[in-house]
């Protein structure tokens, strides 16, 4: 995939990603662009462990979008034990 494409597929991931956890007040697109490229090596890590393999930018998408819901989850739960 190209840089661009992943560019693209990551941004939309992490967008997506951070309105379902629902911190996308908190952040702005380039820190999306990176929760959802994170995130698609997350979920390309994770999701064959478990025995999925998707394929095809809408593969790429459900998988970084998977990926990055897991890592906002991980940061939300390091953030709650922060001290306000």
């Amino acid at each position: 995939m190209s840089w661009i494409i992943m560019l693209f597929v990551g941004g939309i991931a992490g967008w997506l990603a951070s309105i379902v956890m629902k911190t996308d007040a908190q952040q702005g697109i380039i820190l999306n662009v990176v929760v959802g490229i994170i995130g698609g090596f997350l979920g390309g890590w994770l999701l064959p462990m478990v025995g999925l393999n998707l394929t095809g930018w809408l593969g790429y998408l459900i998988t970084a979008l998977i990926g990055a819901i897991v890592l906002l989850a991980i940061v939300n739960l390091f953030r709650r034990g922060k001290m306000r």
